[in-house]
This record gives C-alpha cells, structure tokens and sequence, in this order.
C-alpha cells in the first residue's frame, strides 16, 4: 500500500508560478533511481487497471526526462494486448507543437533541440508513420504538477496545449491522463485559459478524475 505524498501548500508556498514549476521539478529529481523505480512499477499497476487503458489500440506516451515518472515499463503490456505505442516528437516548422510516431524496440532515435530522444523522421518510411493527434485512443503525457481538482501543470513550453486545443472543440479526440510522481501535488492550481482539461491524472499512489 502506497501512502500518499502530503500535497504542496500554496497558501504557504511563497513564490511565483515559475518558482513552483521550479520547486515541483526539484522534488521529483530528488527521488532516489530505487523510489524512481517503484513508483513507475506502481503507476503502472494502476493504469493497467484504467478503462481508457485497456480499450486503446493507439497509445502516446513518453521517455521519461529531467526525473519525470517513467511510463515506459507499461510498452510491453500494451504491445501483447496488440495495441501501438506512439513517441510524441517536436514537428519542425511549427512551433511548439507535437506529431506522434509509432515506437517500437528497432525503432531508430534522435535527440531533438531538448536533448530528448525521439524517433527519427527524416526519411519517408518513418514519416509514413506519423499520427496527429486527434488520430489516437489515448495519449499519456507528463505533468510537473496537479492538484485533487485535476488541474495540470506542465514544463512551461506549450507543446502539449497547443498540439491538443482542438479537444475543446467537437469531434474526434483521444483520451488524456497526465501522469506524476505523487510528491508533486499541490494543494491547488489556478486555471488558465490555455489549459486543456484531462479525463484524469495518475500517479504512484492515486488516480484522480476531474
């Protein structure tokens, strides 16, 4: 039984949006490579247990950076379930913005303007195998921050806003679930216009839907 991480009080929490993201980061970096690995074990415990999760057949999720919680041991599960894995990767000439590519184990890698690695796209067979985003089931995507309402914080950049602002409109769209390391709740975030609203967030120790 995981007991749940005491969120980040804002009201004693003396400092700007940027000072948060700042701090949210630094508390997830200062996890040990042992808790790192248990709380990936555990988040993905739970998410094999989501609806969304078991339904989906094209799935987004993302190599785990800058001490983000790490999705990945979940590829495999998805993989005998006959479901694809998707890499979000930066689309050159738009900015901040995001296509994604099917992932596989031969799949060649490139470091992006980030340092992140990402599937290679330059040569045709591999663009053949780009998705927008509107295309997938389910998307996965990593948050710095989220409180009990469901509100997300992310790295600052916009790349997942932007790539998914068309899911305020009507249509097609897949499902979103932020995933966290528990320790980077706080105790409420406040809403901005931009923001795109998850169907739920995960981490190591619970599952909160909006």
């Amino acid at each position: 039984m995981t007991t749940p991480a005491a969120p980040l009080d804002l009201d004693t929490f003396d400092g700007s949006r940027r000072d948060l993201r700042r701090e949210l980061r630094r508390r997830r970096r200062a996890l040990t490579p042992g808790q790192r690995r248990l709380a990936s074990q555990r988040l993905c415990r739970r998410l094999r247990h989501l609806p969304e999760v078991q339904r989906a057949r094209r799935v987004a999720l993302y190599l785990p950076n800058d001490g983000e919680i790490d999705p990945t041991p979940l590829i495999g599960w998805l993989h005998r379930r006959g479901a694809r894995v998707h890499l979000p990767v930066l689309k050159p000439l738009s900015r901040n913005r995001l296509w994604f590519v099917h992932y596989h184990a031969g799949t060649p890698m490139v470091r992006n303007r980030f340092g992140i690695p990402e599937p290679e796209t330059r040569h045709g067979a591999h663009r053949a195998r780009r998705l927008p985003a509107w295309a997938l089931d389910l998307i996965l995507l990593p948050l710095v921050g989220f409180d009990g309402r469901g509100q997300r914080m992310g790295m600052g950049g916009g790349f997942y806003d932007r790539t998914l602002a068309f899911t305020r409109r009507p249509g097609p769209r897949p499902r979103l679930i932020g995933l966290a390391h528990d320790c980077q709740q706080v105790s409420e975030l406040p809403v901005e216009p931009w923001d795109v609203s998850l169907d739920a967030i995960a981490s190591d120790a619970r599952v909160i839907r909006p």
